[in-house]
């Protein structure tokens, strides 16, 4: 029964590891006067928001038509744009510069596409390394894996890490139903935070070393043992490069 567990149990490493990326929001990362390219919504708003930053201004042409022109708020509380654009417009795309607090300027050219209400979350390298560096060079690798750890199971966001909220399917292990539920993306660490359900006719026992991937510096399960129908969640922590490519 133990031997079987294992082998069980590994198998979802290794289905954390194939679960493909969220496609939901859209991700970009630009330097300071790049260009960047994205989809909006041509019914709904579409949000667009910095990491690490806030936007003060933007500069768009106005046509002077109101139904052949999109609309640009600047919302002062967080620092977010949102965008919308009416049913008249002509354009198949749309473009405006946008002006930083941190005095970063950015090139925007959107195509206009028949999506829901989108989010559009821009990172700049040179703010998103500073902070994530800082955050892990603070103290030995592992006790920062660990408050990894913490700020995950505390859904906290963490200096210059960018987080993704997956949206895939769950994925069924041996009567374990895995799910990737978010993604922290930092310097040099990466974590995961994984939903596991228990599917079998059976109680489980989890161990964080059996669902953990090879270069794993630090992982936890809230609950790790499970009656048939429970829910638990994981968090592992690991370098960049083990954590996603392992």
């Amino acid at each position: 029964m133990r031997s079987a567990l294992l082998i069980h149990v590994s198998a979802i490493a290794a289905a954390l590891l194939a679960a493909p990326a969220a496609k939901a929001d859209q991700f970009k990362q630009a330097a300071d006067g790049a260009g960047i390219d994205c989809a909006v919504s041509a019914r709904e708003l579409t949000r667009f928001a910095l990491v690490g930053d806030m936007f003060a201004s933007v500069s768009k042409i106005s046509t002077g038509y109101p139904y052949n022109d999109f609309a640009v708020t600047n919302e002062p509380v967080r620092g977010d744009i949102y965008v919308s654009v009416p049913e008249t417009f002509a354009a198949r795309s749309i473009s405006f510069f946008a002006t930083t607090k941190k005095r970063f300027v950015y090139k925007f050219g959107c195509r206009i596409e028949a999506i829901p209400a989108a989010q559009v979350f821009i990172s700049n390298p040179a703010i998103a390394a500073n902070e994530a560096a800082d955050f892990e060079n603070a103290a030995p690798r592992e006790e920062i894996a660990v408050r990894l750890i913490r700020a995950m199971a505390n859904q906290e966001s963490v200096p210059g890490y960018t987080l993704r909220q997956a949206s895939d399917a769950p994925r069924r292990v041996e009567g374990i139903e895995v799910r990737l539920i978010a993604e922290y993306s930092g310097a040099d660490l990466a974590g995961k935070v994984i939903r596991l359900a228990n599917r079998s006719g059976k109680p489980v026992l989890l161990k964080e070393r059996d669902i953990a991937p090879r270069g794993t510096l630090a992982a936890a399960i809230t609950t790790p043992e499970l009656a048939p129908g429970e829910v638990t969640t994981a968090y592992i922590v690991g370098e960049t490069g083990a954590a996603r490519h392992d």
